[in-house]
């Protein structure tokens, strides 16, 4: 179960699916709740209805879908959440989402010289999206000289980050930087910037490690310099394995599992494997 299957992100998380279930024997259906959480309640009914075995969920809201996991659990179903956490499911696999906003906006300041003004590029409020502003904002402290002058939401998407970025950039044109908390936020952040005629000045990065992103930090001339990785089909990977895990009575130690992220930029994006 996928939050939106137009972000990449997402098709990547179905592609570890597929590969985990082709090499059990298993079966795959994907759905898409298109970002509404009435859409995935209605999904989590059908699936009992149909008895699947495991439920691997990207949830849209981590509280409101905990009575859609619990009927599924009362069923007999294994339900392990991925890349953000959901209130009763038996297991939690994500990135180290604090360390992503950590990774992403070292970089982005240091790249700065220590100094200047920064906009922060915000998302829907789930916990992972809630944990990179916070990493973003741990880093804040070792650099007295950045000063956050913008922070707005974006629903995730381009079109989203590009609308609060030029409206930021409109209110404070005087800005060096800007985190986006994912990458499409942070591309759209870079159409604003280019439209505006900052392209010289102001420097962008995100979160994600997502095709888009590497296709944006390999163009020349582009404000896109970084992005901090996630690995969707490794969640997935790893969410199918926890429920083998639970049918032989090994259930993780740890209810909450995080995949490291690691920083690419455009020195090293060669050398990284993508999704």
């Amino acid at each position: 179960m996928v939050q939106d299957m137009s972000n990449p992100f997402f098709s990547s998380m179905e592609k570890g699916a597929k590969e985990s279930a082709a090499a059990i024997g298993a079966t795959v259906n994907t759905q898409d709740a298109q970002l509404d959480l009435a859409n995935q309640n209605n999904q989590i009914d059908a699936f009992i209805q149909q008895g699947v075995d495991l439920i691997v969920v990207s949830a849209v809201d981590e509280s409101g879908l905990q009575p859609g996991i619990e009927r599924a659990k009362r069923a007999g179903i294994i339900v392990v959440a991925v890349d953000t956490p959901a209130k009763g499911a038996d297991a939690v696999i994500m990135t180290d989402a604090v360390q992503a906003g950590e990774k992403s906006c070292e970089y982005l300041f240091s790249q700065l010289g220590g100094k200047g003004n920064v906009l922060l590029v915000d998302g829907t409020p789930i916990q992972t999206i809630r944990d990179r502003i916070t990493g973003c904002e741990n880093v804040l402290p070792k650099y007295p000289g950045i000063k956050v002058v913008g922070h707005q939401a974006s629903k995730n998407d381009r079109a989203s980050g590009l609308m609060v970025t030029t409206d930021m950039l409109t209110a404070t044109p005087d800005v060096q930087g800007i985190f986006g908390m994912n990458d499409p936020s942070a591309l759209g952040a870079v159409l604003a910037v280019e439209q505006g005629g900052k392209s010289g000045q102001v420097k962008v990065t995100g979160v994600d490690g997502s095709p888009e992103g590497v296709s944006e930090l390999q163009r020349p001339g582009s404000p896109f310099v970084g992005t901090a990785t996630q690995n969707p089909a490794e969640m997935v990977r790893q969410a199918v394995q926890v429920g083998q895990d639970i049918v032989a009575g090994k259930p993780p130690q740890q209810r909450t599992i995080l995949i490291p992220s690691e920083l690419v930029t455009r020195e090293s994006v060669g050398q990284y494997a993508g999704w």
